[in-house]
């Protein structure tokens, strides 16, 4: 029991801020792009109460956590926050500028695990030995990887399905949206068969290579 409650410990900050952070780039992107909804809502802050939805953001993270530690894996951590409201409609080109604004939450992603990473960094080079401090910036690190990456995927409703809707012609991208629909079964039942780990992996060796860069 102090193992599963000090690993919930160690998660718990990296994690909240890794899906809540996500959301709020959405919505400050959108803003520079003409789009302003999310900053009426209230949703362009770092305050992570604005952000957390009970379900995606505490539930699901803490079972998946739990089960891994558990059955002694690894696991693959998969969580949400109450999504930023985007009127792409209101953006100054909205099919260009979507890609903008979906990568944004990836991107943040990458940003943060590079700070945990530097800031692991610091402490091993000047001696800190606080075993809990250390345990929390590698969780940064891989919460932060780990949710880029998923991200990436091509999987609506994912960040990486819209950025492939602003890239393909016309055409092509109305007949992909509407798979969407279906993406939350999809990305379940992959999830369940375990495969979304194995497609994760390519851009979880890249976000890894880059954080390596600042090291």
């Amino acid at each position: 029991m102090d193992s599963i409650i000090q690993t919930i410990a160690v998660y718990a900050i990296p994690l909240i801020f890794a899906i809540t952070l996500h959301e709020a780039a959405h919505g400050y992107v959108a803003r520079m792009f003409g789009d302003d909804t999310a900053t009426q809502a209230g949703r362009v802050t770092l305050n992570p109460i604005k952000h957390i939805d009970p379900v995606g953001t505490l539930l699901v993270p803490a079972i998946i956590l739990l089960t891994s530690k558990l059955l002694g894996g690894a696991g693959l951590l998969f969580g949400w926050a109450k999504p930023v409201p985007v009127d792409f409609g209101r953006l100054r080109r909205p099919k260009q500028d979507m890609l903008w604004v979906a990568a944004a939450g990836p991107g943040i992603n990458l940003v943060m695990a590079i700070i945990w990473a530097v800031g692991l960094k610091l402490m091993v080079e000047s001696g800190v030995n606080e075993t809990f401090f250390v345990a929390m910036a590698v969780a940064g690190v891989q919460v932060n990887l780990m949710l880029m990456a998923l991200n990436l995927l091509p999987i609506p409703p994912l960040d990486g399905a819209r950025i492939v809707f602003s890239l393909l012609p016309h055409d092509l991208a109305w007949k992909y949206s509407k798979i969407e629909p279906y993406g939350m079964m999809i990305l379940i039942v992959l999830l369940m068969t375990g495969v979304l780990g194995f497609l994760v992996q390519p851009m979880l060796a890249l976000g890894d290579a880059i954080v390596r860069l600042f090291l």
